[in-house]
């Protein structure tokens, strides 16, 4: 029944057409919908077509990495629970929810959106730890596009606890984590020779490849993941990057802050 499923999509494609009728360049109706969960200190959730992913962050106190002493910690995980999709499994991360968080981080972390190093309290001793948990709430395709959006989304909303005489206080807020750039992840699906934007479930079962891109408000990229078995010509590159660029732009509006 999938292969069938997946011959129907490739031939809808390669004719021209979605089957949503959606442009090849156009993303599903999104919703970014903050402040969320009430217990984090920011939260996010976003609805991507039936895709829904719900994004918290949590602050705490700890040590700073080695090699950075006087840089606060950004720690990205997810989780895929069984009730988001019935290929989701019950158990430790498997390698899909810990791609997924890769290419979150990443695109947070070398967009240099956050200021890490105005989240040092004591250097080398006591930093800001930020920990964005990634919560799949329904599956249908491109979690890494909504899950991306609702971290950053997420991040401009997040309050800093007060931090005195060695206590967290989380009833008071004293400001807004410091960040001062919106990444944008954007994934392009390939079948054939075309390319589409934001695929969904469907048209990810019947893909030949997939490129996620990451670009910050200078239209500079961030990050890349390529998964799957085929390939994209240096031309589908350039074209995927003009792509992602272009509807970055587009997403990043939504964002507003």
């Amino acid at each position: 029944m999938l292969k069938m499923s997946e011959n129907y999509i490739r031939k809808l494609i390669e004719g021209g057409l979605r089957s949503d009728n959606r442009k090849f360049d156009s993303f599903r109706k999104i919703k970014i919908e903050t402040d969320y969960a009430a217990k984090a200190e920011g939260s996010a959730k976003v609805t991507l077509g039936d895709t829904q992913v719900l994004v918290g962050v949590k602050l705490a106190v700890g040590e700073p990495f080695p090699d950075t002493p006087e840089e606060g910690v950004l720690i990205v995980g997810s989780e895929l629970v069984p009730i988001a999709s019935p290929t989701f499994e019950p158990g430790p991360p498997n390698e899909n929810a810990i791609e997924l968080a890769r290419v979150v981080d990443r695109g947070i972390r070398e967009s240099k959106s956050i200021e890490l190093e105005k989240l040092c309290i004591e250097p080398g001793k006591l930093v800001w730890i930020i920990n964005i948990d990634i919560h799949v709430l329904d599956h249908d395709g491109n979690l890494t596009d909504a899950a991306a959006l609702g971290a950053i989304a997420a991040l401009l909303k997040t309050k800093m606890p007060k931090y005195e005489d060695g206590k967290t206080i989380y009833d008071e807020k004293i400001s807004k984590l410091p960040v001062i750039d919106k990444p944008v992840a954007v994934t392009i699906g390939k079948i054939s020779d075309k390319l589409l934007v934001d695929p969904d479930l469907e048209e990810e079962n019947a893909l030949d490849a997939r490129l996620t891109i990451v670009t910050n408000s200078a239209h500079s990229i961030c990050a890349m993941q390529k998964s799957g078995k085929g390939f994209f010509t240096s031309q589908e590159v350039e074209q995927a990057i003009d792509l992602a660029i272009t509807k970055g732009e587009e997403v990043r509006a939504m964002l507003g802050v």
